[in-house]
């Protein structure tokens, strides 16, 4: 009998055979090859190689004795009984016939594969009447082994590794009778990493189950930095549509701190011969992968999942001698994929009164909010420590940890990112996480209380104390459906995802402010004009912010089109209405270098801004990187659903300038099915609606702005805001008006406020006057749509 097969000979029907990460690799080595994906070769020792070491060292009825008195709650018990069970197979001989089979697979693979100067060595477990159980993390894994004597030894180990403490344990929880459950091995070429970088990817994205973007993680170094969450590594998002036809796909590129860099050391092969180093500074602002190379791996991810038929998760690695990409492991995603189409949502929001006090922010995993006792471990040996609904803080996690991360209410890391261990385990218990938060164990006290959050997108807090929040359902099945469109106002392309899968018709207002002020933070002047920046220490910090620009302005047209371009593909093929710039001067003077190209006005609010600077020769090369990043969105990327609404408009002749300017730069109305709006916020665009509507594509009613001109209210004012009244007769009548001009001239018209969240009665009269959409912020989505469908039953 043969114990060892090719991975030519592998495929997924062999995985009772193999185990499911051998099936796994010799099916895509078979299959995905020749479409150019990079599988490293190797050899797979079979289940039965297991079998027959077991029965002829006759260790089995020893192995079956000590197991049958583990109590797996009784850490001592566990850690005696793994010990003894892996001393009876690392005192055991390897049988000759296997020890030959391994070692002509060995010479074969060396032969058959240029460069194989070492060898990974796997372990993957199979269970004889569950071959779909994968046992993921349980078993060990031998690295950059290369010679026959180590390549005997690793094999010996991973075998031993079926026994260790945690493996043992997991059987026990979950039923599994241990000696039903077979350690397969898989020898592989080397992927040296430890000289380039590796990582990890899903073919969804992992928070919010997402299905038309990729999420890629990497690191310097070896991957297990990546999938243990020792560092915070560099995030990468692909749009899946972009990637089919060979457009601009990548949404987000966020660069990691990556303060570790796994590698191999001089010491004895296969033996403690890993270790973690520093990571020089400059190589820590690096990321690890360019364009070319996400695309390219962005590519076969999407290969990889149509091959399955189903969402995955995959691991990938970059050989620092050869510079190609591998894919050295593949697996189907269990979280997300396997949840059904939902009706209800839920929002969470921390009720707000102004004094809450941040301690720390990171990665947010699991859209929630929970809050408890903080206890600080240092390893799962302080199980006991924690009780069920405390909040567990410690360095990283592991399989380890898995236990003590049921009892938690929430989980906060030092280290991490959005594929770590704990990152992954959070969203399978459905709890919330903070992963990557830098220094939780010394900023948070053991025993504080303290509240968790990652109810605004991908960042995630941690509020000193408990706190209160509100938790908010959409129920579809309770409500129904509007008539009305309902739209959402959003800012931040971190809760993208997420909010696309609300049950909304697109976004009746995407502000750039919000990029432009969080992510960019320069004045686009001063990109424009880097070499005349006067004041040094900012054009130094403008330097260090756009490092790896040598065009600084094209770090604020990359910057702004991911950004425009996240939000976009999260909603697409619904309509995302995206307003160009309206900073007021004092707003735009407060960004970095912005005081030199802002002049100092008495009333900013009605003063230079909105469409009134984008043809002005003071904003009009700022405003061209505006345009030129809408040109990247809709044409580059392929994100044609992006619509642009110009701010502030106030005469027909300024639009007309305004969309002459766009044209010059690209943003032709009716080219490439673009359409142009226009806010309906000052008076003038109610009594000209006419004229308006000659010259744009529809209309959003700002009615802060609105009701601030109609009545003649300064909205920042303090000492009149009593008056300040989106009900008022006259701000109603000058709404009612506003939609009947741009139903009579055929133009859609939507609101963007608060008021139908917050007054069923102004719902009623916008949904009387038949506007065709209402955009809500997020947190108000669901009492917004419970109001739009009362009016429309009235």
């Amino acid at each position: 009998m043969k114990y060892t097969l090719n991975f030519n000979k592998l495929d997924n029907s062999k995985v009772s055979l193999v185990g499911g990460k051998n099936a796994s690799l010799g099916e895509m080595f078979q299959q995905l090859s020749s479409k150019g994906i990079n599988i490293p070769d190797g050899f797979a020792t079979t289940a039965e190689a297991y079998r027959k070491f077991i029965k002829e060292n006759d260790i089995e009825d020893k192995l079956k004795e000590t197991l049958s008195a583990v109590d797996p709650g009784d850490q001592g018990s566990l850690q005696k009984t793994g010990k003894k069970c892996r001393d009876y197979i690392m005192n055991s001989n390897i049988p000759k016939e296997i020890e030959e089979d391994i070692l002509d697979a060995f010479r074969n693979l060396k032969d058959r594969e240029d460069a194989v100067s070492s060898v990974a060595v796997r372990s993957s477990a199979t269970a004889e009447d569950l071959p779909d159980v994968s046992f993921a993390g349980q078993h060990e894994s031998y690295m950059n082994i290369t010679n026959q004597e180590d390549l005997l030894q690793a094999w010996k180990k991973c075998v031993a590794s079926l026994f260790t403490d945690r493996a043992i344990k997991y059987r026990e929880e979950n039923g599994f009778d241990h000696m039903k459950v077979a350690l397969a091995v898989g020898v592989q070429k080397m992927v040296r990493s430890d000289k380039a970088s590796a990582g990890v990817a899903f073919t969804l994205d992992p928070e919010s189950g997402f299905r038309n973007v990729i999420l890629i993680n990497g690191a310097w170094g070896l991957g297990e930095n990546v999938v243990q969450g020792t560092v915070r590594t560099d995030e990468f998002y692909l749009y899946k549509k972009a990637l089919k036809e060979d457009k601009k796909a990548i949404l987000a590129k966020n660069t990691g701190t990556k303060r570790k860099t796994m590698v191999y050391t001089s010491g004895k092969e296969g033996e403690d011969s890993i270790k973690n180093v520093d990571t020089p500074e400059e190589k820590q602002k690096q990321l690890v992968l360019n364009d070319e190379e996400l695309t390219m791996l962005g590519k076969w991810c999407l290969e990889i999942e149509e091959h399955y038929d189903k969402p995955m998760d995959i691991e990938w690695a970059k050989d620092g001698n050869s510079d190609k990409l591998y894919i050295v492991q593949a697996r189907p995603e269990t979280v997300h994929s396997a949840k059904k189409e939902k009706t209800s949502f839920k929002k969470y929001s921390i009720e707000t009164n102004g004094d809450e006090e941040v301690i720390l922010k990171g990665i947010g995993i699991g859209d929630k909010i929970a809050s408890g006792k903080a206890k600080i471990l240092d390893s799962p040996d302080d199980a006991d420590k924690i009780q069920k609904g405390d909040v567990l803080v410690t360095e990283i996690t592991n399989p380890d940890w898995d236990p003590i991360m049921k009892k938690a209410s929430a989980i906060v890391t030092n280290s991490g990112g959005r594929t770590s261990h704990a990152a992954i385990v959070a969203r399978e218990l459905g709890a919330v996480a903070v992963v990557g938060a830098g220094n939780a164990t010394e900023q948070i006290e053991d025993g504080q209380e303290i509240t968790v959050s990652s109810a605004k997108g991908n960042e995630g807090f941690i509020y000193k104390g408990k706190l209160d929040w509100k938790e908010e359902e959409i129920d579809l099945k309770k409500t129904g459906n509007p008539d009305t469109e309902v739209m959402l106002i959003l800012a931040n392309p971190g809760t993208a995802f997420q909010n696309a899968m609300y049950p909304v018709d697109g976004v009746g207002l995407m502000r750039l402010e919000f990029v432009i002020n969080g992510s960019i933070k320069i004045h686009p002047m001063a990109l424009v004009n880097f070499d005349k920046i006067e004041d040094k220490e900012i054009k130094k910090e403008v330097e260090q912010i756009t490092q790896g620009y040598s065009n600084k302005k094209e770090y604020f047209i990359d910057k702004l089109s991911m950004a425009v371009g996240t939000i976009a593909a999260a909603f697409y093929p619904k309509d995302v209405i995206v307003r160009m710039s309206d900073f007021k001067t004092n707003e735009y003077a407060d960004l970095i270098g912005g005081k030199q190209f802002e002049p100092e006005e008495d009333n900013p609010m009605v003063g230079f801004r909105g469409a009134s600077r984008y043809y002005h020769e003071n904003y009009r090369d700022g405003f061209a990187l505006e345009c030129q990043a809408m040109k990247v969105v809709r044409e580059e990327m392929g994100l044609t659903n992006v619509k642009l609404m110009i701010p502030f408009c106030r005469t027909v002749e300024e639009g007309k300038k305004v969309k002459e300017t766009m044209a010059e730069n690209g943003l032709e109305r009716g080219k490439n099915e673009l359409e142009i709006y226009v806010m309906t916020e000052i008076p003038s665009n109610v009594i000209e609606a006419d004229a308006f509507a000659a010259e744009f594509d529809g209309f959003s009613i700002g009615s802060n702005d609105l009701t601030q001109l109609t009545l003649g209210i300064d909205r920042d004012s303090e000492i009149i805001s009593d008056l300040f009244d989106e009900q008022n007769p006259a701000v109603k009548k000058t709404i009612a008006s506003a939609i009947e001009s741009a139903r009579k001239n055929k133009r859609k018209i939507g609101l963007c406020g608060q008021a139908p969240s917050d007054f069923p009665e102004f719902a009623r009269f916008l949904v009387k006057n038949k506007i065709d959409s209402i955009s809500f912020n997020p947190d108000a989505l669901a009492k917004g749509i419970e109001n739009i469908v009362k009016a429309e039953k009235q």
